[in-house]
């Protein structure tokens, strides 16, 4: 089977694949100081919990945000899959993804592969919101192909950023409030965040329906992305699947070659 691992800033995602089926998925924290010898014990934990073993392992495609862990990864996998993993960046992508961007080889991994997986599932144009550590919006024109997008801070990082600057502000949790008029501190800052995070990304898709002159459907995904969708008068489809589904789709590809 093929296991995906999309390694974010924040979070890192495992799905494992049966063919086209996704039979387990996992989410991790991401600790930047992971060795490879550690990774690998980490994998054998999820696939025992799932009553899987090494051997259900045999290709590996890897996504991956953060360099320190990037040939960590790499290594990891080299335990478990029958030939090297495949690690998505320019010189894979660039083959099988048309891009329309001045400087291709520094797009991020994982803006293709969500990229590739919209493509799939909701056909061109579209456009996705990736609710991560940031926020990241994709832009994939009628022609199909990939053109740019918006990179800003998270719901999250703005949280934290806010948090430690405010000193009378304690840490509280990422909730919609019942009414956008806060009643308490608390409510106050949930609605800043997260009416606010909405607001920004409803404005900025329709300027970028303004940029194209024509509008097209918006899929969210990121593990923030159910909680905050609803609130949207942009966002059409919601998919947490999308970067995992892109790394196996982009797989197949090359490796039906």
């Amino acid at each position: 089977m093929l296991l995906t691992i999309d390694v974010g800033n924040t979070q890192t995602c495992l799905g494992l694949y049966d063919g086209d089926e996704k039979t387990a998925f996992w989410r991790i924290t991401t600790v930047s100081s992971n060795t490879a010898d550690e990774l690998v014990i980490q994998l054998k934990s999820l696939l025992a919990i799932d009553g899987l073993s090494d051997s259900d392992v045999t290709d590996i495609a890897i996504s991956s945000v953060v360099p320190l862990l990037t040939d960590q990864w790499r290594r990891a996998g080299e335990h478990f899959a029958q030939q090297p993993p495949m690690v998505l960046g320019y010189q894979v992508f660039k083959n099988y993804v048309k891009i329309d961007y001045p400087n291709p080889e520094e797009i991020g991994a994982d803006r293709i592969a969500v990229a590739v997986a919209a493509i799939e599932l909701y056909g061109a144009p579209v456009v996705v919101v990736d609710f991560g550590t940031a926020s990241n919006i994709e832009v994939i024109d009628d022609s199909g192909a990939f053109i740019g997008g918006i990179i800003c801070p998270g719901l999250a990082t703005s949280a934290e950023a806010l948090f430690a600057k405010a000193a009378k502000l304690s840490s509280i949790s990422i909730e919609i409030p019942p009414t956008v008029i806060g009643k308490s501190t608390a409510d106050a800052v949930r609605s800043g965040l997260t009416y606010g995070e909405i607001d920004r990304i409803d404005g900025l898709i329709n300027r970028i329906f303004e940029e194209l002159g024509y509008t097209a459907p918006v899929v969210a995904t990121g593990g923030l992305s159910p909680r905050v969708s609803g609130l949207s008068k942009t966002i059409d489809y919601v998919n947490d699947d999308l970067t995992l589904l892109g790394l196996r789709l982009i797989y197949g590809q090359v490796n039906a070659v």
